[in-house]
């Protein structure tokens, strides 16, 4: 029996990501897409930070009820916005795999975004997941400017190569992406560099099987 999830994300981009991640596993998935919440959150000064928060529950509220076994959510924006909600059914955050993987790491690292306005939410949850877990992290933050502009405003092929210019360059510490939006950036590195850039696609795969016990498709 196919598992249903529904995915919230604040951009298209991230709509193919996940559908060929999962494509291997018996799973119907349905896809919520609002740009408009982080274009509010970005260019409107009366837009408050409790109006993006109230949003946020509003819309993770509503697809809860659209029938589905789980919400996943994509946006690390939404992630930090939303807080706790109590629900019938997971919700699903992908940071909280990605936040496993950079706590098993006990070396220098660097964490890349490309949206300034996810940088704070995504480290106060990443710092409290690590006091949770009793882990020491030694991270140091980076931000590709004048980049996420462009992938909201539908210039994936140029987003894309500033992501991947900025990574191809960056080597001085372990290296792990933060938005889901720039893995195919970090994964075109590796391939041509055999260096690891770790991202939050491949931990969060790997925990949404194991958390709804998805089959593979024979």
């Amino acid at each position: 029996m196919k598992k249903k999830i529904a995915c919230l994300h604040a951009h298209y981009s991230n709509i193919n990501y996940i559908e060929i991640a999962l494509s291997a596993y018996n799973v119907e998935l349905s896809h919520f897409v609002d740009p408009g919440l982080m274009y509010r959150v970005m260019n409107d000064t009366d837009f408050t930070e409790s109006d993006a928060q109230r949003k946020v529950k509003e819309q993770v509220g509503w697809v809860v009820q659209s029938g589905v076994d789980a919400v996943l959510i994509t946006c690390t924006n939404y992630i930090a916005l939303l807080g706790e909600l109590a629900a019938n059914v997971p919700i699903i955050k992908m940071d909280e795999p990605y936040f496993e993987a950079i706590c098993e790491i006990d070396q220098p690292q660097t964490i890349v975004f490309t949206n300034p306005d996810t940088v704070s939410g995504t480290m106060d949850r990443l710092q409290q997941f690590a006091k949770t877990h009793q882990k020491k992290l030694d991270i140091e933050v980076k931000v590709i400017e004048n980049t996420f502009e462009l992938i909201m405003s539908g210039k994936k092929d140029e987003y894309q190569r500033e992501v991947y210019k900025f990574l191809k360059k960056y080597q001085q510490r372990i290296v792990s992406v933060a938005q889901l939006s720039m893995v195919g950036a970090a994964q075109q590195v590796e391939r041509e560099t055999s260096r690891t850039i770790i991202n939050p696609l491949n931990a969060l795969v790997t925990s949404i099987v194991k958390q709804l016990n998805l089959q593979a498709k024979e």
